[in-house]
């Protein structure tokens, strides 16, 4: 259908979350009309594989958008994320939560710029290695004149 699956989560009491983006490109964020045609469409395959599921919700993954694949982290180069990684890092005085500017993988290498103790710092890591990833929300709430 042109759109991107983000994540997807089964909830208590038979609710499935789907979230939706579109792919890199002009299309921009999403609207409440794709998550409804989206929904349309997921019902329609959830009753002919009869899937075992009460409710059904369909949204965008948010400011704080999840950052789940190598293509993630392409495409949100240059932006500001929090990650978590599963275990601690012994380079980064065993901490295990960063925040900081994503930088272009190199490879299978995964980079972070955060503000260590003694200034600026590089957090190399690789995907396996991530715990939980999510952009950090920026809303500027100035008027537009």
């Amino acid at each position: 259908m042109g759109y991107e699956l983000v994540d997807f989560e089964q909830a208590a009491r038979g609710l499935v979350r789907v979230y939706i983006d579109f792919p890199p490109g002009p299309d921009g964020p999403i609207k409440v009309e794709d998550c409804e045609k989206v929904t349309h469409q997921l019902l329609h395959v959830l009753t002919v594989e009869n899937a075992a599921y009460e409710r059904l919700e369909v949204s965008s993954p948010g400011l704080d958008r999840p950052l789940k694949k190598m293509s993630d982290f392409v495409r949100f180069a240059g932006l500001e994320a929090t990650v978590k990684l599963r275990m601690p890092m012994p380079s980064a005085a065993n901490r295990k939560s960063f925040e900081g500017i994503l930088h272009a993988p190199e490879g299978d290498v995964l980079k972070l710029e955060f503000e260590g103790k003694e200034g600026p710092a590089m957090l190399e890591f690789s995907l396996a290695d991530v715990d939980k990833a999510r952009l950090v929300p920026k809303v500027d709430f100035r008027s537009r004149k």
